[in-house]
């Protein structure tokens, strides 16, 4: 699940990154305001954490101008302005939660959560198709026998992409970009050895692929 993060502080976005990966994120940073109003209109992501106090420009103008062009991704506003109007003015330009600096990561992270479930129209950290159980918190699948099975970080990323939207086609580069962050230089076929893997898991019949087009998971299995 890819995530874009707006923070000019290099050191905390260096740990939050790390953090945030371990959770299951694909991060693509950037500093600036210029650039997270280009990455917002250019690439697909899932949520984003928006820094308010930019060098060259608001966070707050930002998040304005995504709106403004119909761009509806969940975004949490992390600063360290913590009065209530600036967060009032904040969730009035679109924003879906607030959290001020300092903070704790773990907190940060369930906030995350809960808004991108929200965007999916879910209440519960389990990710439900057809008789499989995705846990986002313990990053683990439960087959429809009862039983448990951990999954690496990649495996994770790229089911929970699969099973939040079942029945829809992923073409190839829609699930790396999802996977991977800008920096990332996957090989070519990284996406068909992740499939096999999960296909073993799952069955062959609960992902299938569209030949031409993509993969989808199939629910009705």
């Amino acid at each position: 699940m890819r995530l874009l993060l707006v923070e000019d502080d290099r050191l905390l976005a260096d740990g939050l990154t790390g953090q945030l990966e371990k959770a299951g994120f694909s991060i693509d940073w950037t500093g600036t305001a210029r650039e997270a109003v280009s990455f917002g209109k250019h690439d697909d992501y899932r949520a984003v954490v928006l820094d308010l106090g930019l060098p060259d420009g608001s966070g707050l103008e930002v998040l304005k101008t995504w709106r403004a062009n119909q761009i509806n991704v969940p975004v949490l506003i992390l600063t360290a302005r913590g009065d209530w109007q600036d967060k009032v003015n904040g969730l009035k330009a679109g924003a879906d939660d607030y959290l001020a600096k300092p903070f704790q990561t773990e907190e940060l992270i369930a906030r995350l959560n809960a808004i991108i479930r929200r965007s999916e129209g879910r209440v519960q950290s389990l990710l439900k198709a057809g008789g499989f159980e995705l846990d986002e918190n313990r990053q683990s699948l439960r087959l429809p026998d009862g039983s448990e099975h951990s999954l690496t970080g990649t495996e994770f990323r790229l089911l929970r992409c699969l099973m939040s939207r079942p029945g829809q086609v992923f073409s190839k580069e829609q699930l790396m970009e999802q996977l991977y962050n800008l920096n990332d230089t996957p090989s070519d076929n990284v996406i068909e050895a992740y499939i096999r893997r999960l296909r073993k898991l799952v069955g062959p019949e609960s992902i299938l692929t569209r030949r031409g087009q993509g993969y989808l998971f199939n629910e009705a299995v």
